[in-house]
C-alpha cells in the first residue's frame, strides 16, 4: 500500500515538474515548478470532469425524408458527426498517432521521454520549440476549450500557454488513461480534433476533402488529414496552403516508416500521388437543401418553424436552436419523396414557377398529423427576383403554413365545415330542412356594400337555378348553397362556428380576423363563408381531423427523432386529443362526400361542384371546394381515411385587385385527385364508418331558438 502511494506521488509530481519546466523553460524557479507539482497532489484523480468522460462536443443534426436515406439538409454549429473507431480505417489511426505521438501506445497519458527530449530542445535555443503534449492531453485540451458547460473564461484557460494549464493537462490525462483504454481515447481524439476547413472530427473532415466515409480512406489521404491537425486553419489545402498541407503528409508518411507502421515503398508511392480532393460540403440550414429537391425548402423551414416551438428543446428559441445544432440528431421527417414530388409536378401543372398566381398545397396524414408533403409553385431560394416582383419566383416566405407576415388566404365555402359541425354537435341532424332562397337578409350588421341590404349582411347564392329550393344539409354542402349556411348560421350562432374552427386547428393570423373571433365572434355571420384567411396546413389539419373521427392531431414534419446516444425523443411523436364525438364527425364526412360525386351512407347526395373526384380516385373520397368573393381565392379540399389534400389559390401580395378567376378550380380538383393518387398508391380502399340514423334524422332542439 506504501509502495502505490509512493509511486502515486512520484508519477504526479515527476508529471507536473517536468511538464512546467518544458513550457516556462530556464527561467521558470525550480521551487516554482516544484510547487505546481506539489499541488496536483491535492487532486484526487477521482474527481476528472465528467466532460472528459462524455465529451460534450458539438455534433451535426441530419434531417432525412421518410425513407431515412435521402438527406433534405443538415444543421450544426461545428461540421461533426461521432463514429465508431471500428469505423476508421486502420491507415488514418496509424497516420495520427504518428504523426502526433508516436510513443501513444507505450506511455500512460504522459511521456516523460517526449518531456526531456522536448526540454532539451528547447533550452537549446533556435530554431522551432518543440511540445510535448501526447495525444491524451490534446484530448484533454480539445475537449475543455470546447466544453459548453464551462464559462468563456474556463474555455480560454483551458487554451492558454501556461504552465498551470500544462500541468492540468498532464494530471488529466493521467486520470483518463486509467479510466479509458487507448482504443477509447483515440476514438475520442479522432471525433473531436478539428482538421481545417470547417471539419470537425474524422467523419466531417473525409466528407469534406474526399467525399468518402473515414472507413475508406487511402493511405494518402489518410497521411494529408494527419498533417492537417498541427495547424488546421494555415495547412488546409482547400482555403490555404496546399503546398504546406503537402509537406506534411510528406511528414507524416515519413513517421509512418520510421515508426514501423507502414513499408517504405508504400509510403513512397502515397507520396508521389498528386492531391486528389473531391471537396464536399455538409448541407447546412434549409436554404442548402439539395438543388435536385429545392421544392423541399418549405417543409424544412416549416420543420424549423416546428422545432422552435418544442419545450423538450430547451426554454427559448435560442435553446431550442442551440440544442439542434450542437444535439447530434438523426430526425427522419414525415416527407414523403412520392408525395412530395406528386405535389410538386401538378402545382406547377395549375401555374407555372414565375405566375402571379401561387397553389400552396399541404398534404396530411389523418389519425398522426404528419405531414407528408408541401409544394407551391415558387423556388425556395434567397436569389434575387426580377425587378417588380417581390416574391416570385424566388422566396422563402411560409406560403404553405403560413407565419410571419403570412396570414393566409379566405377559403370561402371551405369554412361551411365548421357551420356544420357545429350543428351536428348542437344536436341538429343532418336532414335539417330549409327552403334556400336565392337571397338571405340576416340579422348581422356589415358594412360591405356587395352584400348588404340595408346595412345587413345578405348573401346570395352563386348560381341559383341549382343551389335554390329545399335542402338539407347534405345537398346544402354538397351544392355548396350559401344562403343555407347563413341560414344555419343564425340557427346554431356565428360563435359556434368559430370556436369550432379553432377547436380543429384554425389559426387566426390576420389581426382583425382574431379581434372578431374573440371580442365580436356572435356578430360574425359571414365566418361561414370563409371570409377568414388560413392556410392550407391549418385547413388540411382540420379536414384530416374530421377524417379521423374527431382526433385532432397537430400538424407534425417529423416520423422518428433519435439522439446521439441512438434513443427515441418523445418529441417526436403525434399529439393528438379527441375533440369531436365520433357520430360527429362521421356525419359530416358523410355530407362531404357530396361535393366531391361519392355519396352518403344514406343516398342523400344529389350534386356536387367537384363531382368528378370520386371517378378519378375509383375509392370512397369526401371532400369541398370553395371560392372567395369575386374569385380572389379558391380552394379545394379532398380526404380519404389515409390522407388530407388541401390546394389554394391566390396572388399572395394582391388577392383583392388580382383574382385568380372562376376558371382555377377545374384544373385544381384535377391536380389534388393526382397527389390523391399517388399518396393512396399501395393503400387498401377504405371505406368511411357511417354515421347513426339518430344523427342522420332525429331531431333534437330543446336549447335553440328559432
Amino acid at each position: 500500500m506504501i509502495q502505490a502511494r509512493l509511486h502515486k506521488l512520484f508519477t504526479v509530481l515527476l508529471a507536473g515538474t517536468l511538464a512546467g519546466l518544458v513550457l516556462a523553460g530556464a527561467a521558470l524557479p525550480l521551487a516554482l515548478v516544484l510547487g505546481f507539482g506539489f499541488g496536483a497532489l491535492a487532486t484526487p484523480y477521482a474527481e476528472l470532469p465528467n466532460s472528459l468522460r462524455t465529451p460534450p462536443t458539438a455534433q451535426r443534426s441530419d434531417l432525412y425524408a421518410a425513407d431515412g436515406v435521402t438527406l433534405i439538409t443538415s444543421f450544426y454549429l461545428e461540421n461533426r458527426v461521432d463514429v465508431p473507431l471500428a469505423e476508421v480505417a486502420p491507415v488514418m489511426r496509424q497516420a495520427v498517432v504518428a504523426a502526433e505521438d508516436a510513443r501513444f501506445h507505450q506511455h500512460r497519458g504522459v511521456d516523460l521521454r517526449g518531456v526531456l527530449r522536448a526540454f532539451a530542445a528547447n533550452r537549446g535555443g533556435g530554431g522551432a520549440r518543440q511540445g510535448a503534449s501526447t495525444l491524451t492531453m490534446q484530448y484533454v485540451r480539445n475537449v475543455l476549450s470546447s466544453d459548453p458547460t464551462l464559462s468563456d473564461e474556463s474555455r480560454r484557460a483551458a487554451a492558454e500557454i501556461s504552465a498551470a494549464r500544462k500541468i492540468q493537462e498532464a494530471r488529466y490525462a493521467l486520470a483518463i488513461e486509467r479510466e479509458l483504454s487507448k482504443d477509447e481515447i483515440l476514438g475520442r481524439y479522432l471525433n473531436i480534433v478539428y482538421f481545417g476547413a470547417g471539419a470537425y472530427g474524422v467523419a466531417a473532415a473525409s466528407r469534406r476533402y474526399f467525399s468518402k466515409s473515414p472507413a475508406d480512406l487511402t493511405l494518402a489521404e489518410a497521411a494529408l488529414l494527419a498533417g492537417l491537425v498541427r495547424s488546421p486553419h494555415t495547412d488546409d489545402p482547400i482555403n490555404g496552403d496546399a503546398d504546406s498541407a503537402l509537406r506534411r503528409r510528406a511528414y507524416v508518411l515519413d513517421r509512418m516508416v520510421a515508426t514501423g507502421m507502414v513499408p517504405a515503398a508504400a509510403a513512397q508511392a502515397a507520396g508521389a500521388e498528386q492531391l486528389a480532393l473531391r471537396p464536399s460540403v455538409a448541407p447546412d440550414n434549409c436554404a442548402a437543401v439539395p438543388a435536385e429537391h429545392a421544392d423541399w425548402g418549405f417543409f424544412c423551414d416549416y420543420f424549423l418553424t416546428w422545432w422552435n416551438r418544442q419545450p423538450a428543446f430547451g426554454g427559448s428559441t435560442d435553446e431550442r436552436q442551440r440544442t439542434l445544432r450542437r444535439g447530434g440528431f438523426r430526425i427522419v421527417s414525415s416527407l414523403d419523396p412520392d408525395v412530395q414530388q406528386a405535389a410538386h409536378e401538378q402545382v406547377r401543372r395549375v401555374y407555372p414557377t414565375d405566375s402571379r398566381h401561387a397553389m400552396p398545397t399541404a398534404v396530411v396524414q389523418p389519425g398522426t398529423g404528419r405531414i407528408l408533403a408541401m409544394a407551391v409553385n415558387r423556388n425556395y431560394s434567397l436569389d434575387a427576383n426580377p425587378d417588380g416582383w417581390l416574391n416570385r419566383p424566388n422566396t422563402v416566405n411560409p406560403l404553405v403554413a403560413g407565419g410571419g407576415d403570412i396570414v393566409g388566404y379566405q377559403a370561402g365555402s371551405t369554412f361551411k365545415l365548421f357551420t356544420l359541425l357545429a350543428a351536428l354537435e348542437a344536436g341538429l341532424p343532418l336532414d335539417t330542412r330549409f327552403d334556400a332562397p336565392s337571397r338571405l337578409l340576416t340579422r348581422w350588421r356589415i358594412d360591405d356594400p356587395a352584400v348588404s341590404c340595408g346595412g345587413y349582411w345578405c348573401p346570395g347564392n352563386a348560381n341559383p337555378p341549382w343551389m335554390d329550393g329545399q335542402r338539407s344539409m347534405w345537398t346544402a354542402f354538397g351544392r355548396s348553397v350559401n344562403t343555407y349556411f347563413a341560414w344555419l348560421t343564425e340557427r346554431v350562432g356565428a360563435d359556434r362556428a368559430v370556436e369550432m374552427a379553432e377547436r380543429l386547428g384554425i389559426v387566426l393570423r390576420a389581426e382583425s380576423d382574431a379581434r372578431l373571433a374573440r371580442y365580436g365572434a356572435r356578430e360574425w355571420g359571414p365566418f361561414t363563408l370563409g371570409v377568414a384567411a388560413t392556410t392550407p396546413l391549418d385547413l388540411a389539419t382540420a379536414y384530416a381531423t374530421v377524417a379521423a373521427e374527431g382526433v385532432r392531431c397537430a400538424p407534425l414534419p417529423v416520423a422518428l427523432i433519435v439522439d446521439r446516444a441512438g434513443r427515441p425523443v418523445d418529441a417526436g411523436r403525434p399529439d393528438c386529443r379527441r375533440v369531436l364525438d365520433p357520430d360527429v364527425a362521421r356525419a359530416a364526412t358523410d355530407a362531404a362526400r357530396c361535393p366531391v360525386g361519392d355519396q352518403s351512407t344514406y343516398g342523400r347526395c344529389d350534386g356536387g361542384t367537384a363531382p368528378g373526384l370520386r371517378d378519378l380516385l375509383g375509392r370512397p373520397v369526401a371532400g369541398k371546394t370553395g371560392s372567395s368573393e369575386k374569385f380572389a381565392t379558391e380552394t379545394v379540399v379532398a380526404f380519404t381515411p389515409q390522407v388530407a389534400v388541401v390546394s389554394m389559390a391566390a396572388n399572395p401580395e394582391d388577392p383583392v385587385r388580382d383574382p385568380v378567376g372562376p376558371y382555377a378550380q377545374p384544373s385544381m380538383v384535377d391536380a389534388v385527385g393526382g397527389i390523391m393518387a399517388v399518396a393512396l398508391r399501395g393503400e387498401p380502399v377504405r371505406d368511411f364508418v357511417p354515421p347513426s340514423q339518430r344523427i342522420a334524422y332525429q331531431l333534437s332542439l330543446p336549447h335553440l331558438g328559432e
